[in-house]
């Protein structure tokens, strides 16, 4: 079966391409970089040719609102014209838990045009929210610095690591189109103070954070069930515990 996996070189992409690899599939890692441009459309008609699968998982270069809106609006309308143009049997694209919950912030009114493009297109498909992955606490934390201190919200995260996301999207491209969405989180919900505060402490950080109700999450205010998942979501297998212990040793194997 060929797959195309826009933003296949990324962070997420490029696990989703392996893994198909090796079960064998023909899969194009479509970027920029390997000649496939869905702001501009350049290299889409060739890419999609005699594809039954294609999986989206690239994001905005920028997380401003002007930005981000254009991007999702103008390379999802399109990808998805052309793979109505293709004929392409499945489309399944990669969004965020509680979007609809984050409204106050343009980066998240533009995913939720990029879910409605896809739900009022011909074309058979599946949405996978997922929860923040685990390195994304270094933006988090950038995001709270006030000083020598970190000022976060106190709600509840449900962090999921990559490789579960990219083996998630694996199981949903092989399988038929939901034509709905699908949820996945981490196996452990914790608090975004505690999650910092793991995280600073795991690498010798010494900054204290502060639980502060009024600092924001990218410009939108958090309750406990803003970044976490409905019922019955798919659950990923590693926990903060086996994150923070690979991201140490993959850190330390770096060191000179």
């Amino acid at each position: 079966m060929k797959i195309v996996v826009i933003g296949g070189t990324g962070l997420i992409g490029s696990r989703v391409v392996e893994r198909l690899r090796r079960q064998g599939h023909e899969v194009l890692a479509a970027s920029p970089n390997t000649g496939v441009n869905t702001l501009t459309g350049e290299g889409l008609a060739e890419a999609l040719q005699g594809a039954q699968v294609v999986i989206d998982v690239a994001n905005s270069p920028s997380f401003t609102d002007e930005a981000a809106m254009d991007f999702f609006r103008t390379a999802g309308t399109n990808l998805l014209a052309a793979e109505a143009a293709a004929g392409v049997g499945h489309h399944i694209a990669l969004s965020v838990v509680g979007t609809e919950r984050l409204q106050a912030s343009g980066y998240f009114r533009a995913k939720l045009v990029q879910e409605e493009l896809i739900r009022t297109s011909p074309t058979p498909w599946t949405i996978l929210r997922s929860t923040q992955f685990f390195p994304f606490i270094t933006g988090i934390i950038q995001s709270g610095a006030v000083g020598d201190e970190v000022h976060l919200p106190a709600a509840l995260i449900q962090p999921v690591s990559a490789d579960d996301v990219a083996a998630a999207l694996v199981d949903l491209a092989l399988g038929a189109p939901v034509n709905g969405t699908v949820e996945i989180a981490g196996p452990e919900a914790i608090r975004v103070t505690d999650f910092a505060e793991e995280y600073l402490s795991t690498v010798e950080d010494r900054r204290p954070v502060i639980a502060d109700p009024t600092t924001l999450y990218f410009g939108a205010a958090l309750r406990d069930d803003t970044l976490t998942p409905g019922p019955n979501p798919l659950l990923g297998k590693d926990t903060l515990e086996d994150w923070l212990r690979q991201s140490i040793s993959a850190d330390l194997g770096k060191a000179p």
